[in-house]
């Protein structure tokens, strides 16, 4: 696997793609699909990067968690980065990455805050401080080498990130009056796909041997799940058990959000009161652990049949989720901007569950009581 061409830029160095896609891409090539080599940005700092570079681009993925009834607690290495760069002093070599004829692929994971722009930036930044800004460069750097359009895979959990990158990108363009060709190049050569990520990845283990030996060791659960829409024109990327490729993303983000974004939220509804601090140990509690397992299993996947895949099973894994014993997954964040995430999470199946069963859902009204609702 050394041998390998880096095909992939990937812009955000942090514990999620890490954990999430750069091991996909690893397990991919270690079963002889060839994917490619992982290049990685970092524009925050370069103690990643340093960090990275270090220990040759290897590290490794604890799958810690609870999966159907079982505790699970695996050790993987993953081997797919190549080596990593720091956005804000070795900009000239992210550039020359982009020039290659063997790139493929851009991955990203920005967070939401990831496409705002920057008044400060132009395209003679070097670099532009923004994420757009930095790939509108790297995609005007790669159409002046006259080499092919990529496949574009942001990472950044919101709905329609695909077009939202790219209409980023192409109204910077206008507004750094890019020529057009180039600005049709991006729209027509270059493919960027929807995407739902999903895995919780709880960060570095304390007191773990292995920090001895790897101090960038990460701790991810058992569960993990990567809605990629399918294009023709898009570069083939790996396969993977994880990877569901799909015409449609949006079902994926509508189980997510009112299937496991609503359990949390209602979960802390009915545990906060009661003085539970985290996840796990509301669960543990019988009567709410049962609770919430009725009100996702009677009233919820109900609510959402025919317009979600599988519903139960997703239900049945995000309770498995809710008790990982070894994620302290905090209400107090689970509860920041409570009163939006209750309006998105919760009130429309309410309403949904009505037209479709004409009556109310019990457990459901009597939450969004509790709420004040």
């Amino acid at each position: 696997m050394s041998n390998l061409s880096e095909t992939i830029l990937q812009f955000g160095a942090g514990k999620f793609l890490r954990a999430f896609v750069d091991m996909f891409v690893h397990e991919a090539n270690e079963a002889g699909q060839n994917i490619g080599k992982i290049v990685v940005v970092q524009s925050t700092g370069d103690d990643l990067a340093t960090a990275l570079n270090k220990q040759g681009g290897k590290y490794h993925v604890l799958i810690r968690g609870y999966e159907k009834g079982e505790t699970i607690e695996q050790m993987h290495e993953v081997a797919s980065i190549s080596r990593a760069l720091h956005a804000g002093t070795e900009w000239d070599k992210v550039l020359e990455v982009a020039r290659s004829p063997e790139l493929k692929f851009v991955l990203s994971n920005t967070t939401e805050a990831g496409y705002t722009l920057d008044a400060s930036d132009r395209a003679t930044s070097t670099p532009p401080a923004s994420f757009p800004g930095k790939l509108l460069l790297v995609l005007k750097t790669r159409f002046d080498a006259k080499q092919p359009g990529l496949t574009i895979i942001p990472c950044e959990l919101m709905e329609g990130n695909a077009a939202l990158l790219r209409q980023t990108l192409l109204d910077l363009g206008k507004q750094w009056n890019l020529s057009a060709d180039l600005l049709a190049w991006i729209e027509n050569e270059c493919v960027f796909l929807h995407t739902l990520v999903d895995r919780i990845v709880s960060g570095t283990p304390k007191d773990h041997p292995m920090l001895a030996t790897d101090p960038m060791l990460i701790v991810g659960e058992p569960f993990a799940f990567f809605a990629l829409e399918s294009n023709p024109k898009a570069y083939p990327f790996a396969e993977h058990p994880a990877i569901v490729r799909t015409d449609d993303v949006k079902p994926y983000f509508l189980r997510k959000v009112r299937i496991l974004n609503a359990g949390h939220t209602a979960l802390l509804i009915k545990a906060k009161p009661r003085g539970f601090r985290f996840v796990r140990e509301a669960m543990a509690d019988p009567e709410l652990g049962a609770w919430l397992e009725t009100f996702l299993t009677t009233e919820v996947v109900p609510t959402l049949a025919g317009r979600v895949n599988e519903g139960e099973t997703f239900a049945a894994q995000t309770l498995d989720r809710f008790r990982n014993p070894f994620l302290d997954h905090k209400f107090s964040d689970i509860g920041l901007h409570h009163a939006n995430k209750v309006q998105i999470r919760l009130v429309p199946t309410k309403a949904e569950y009505e037209s479709k069963f004409g009556k109310e859902p019990p457990l459901l009204t009597e939450v969004l009581r509790e709420a004040g609702l």
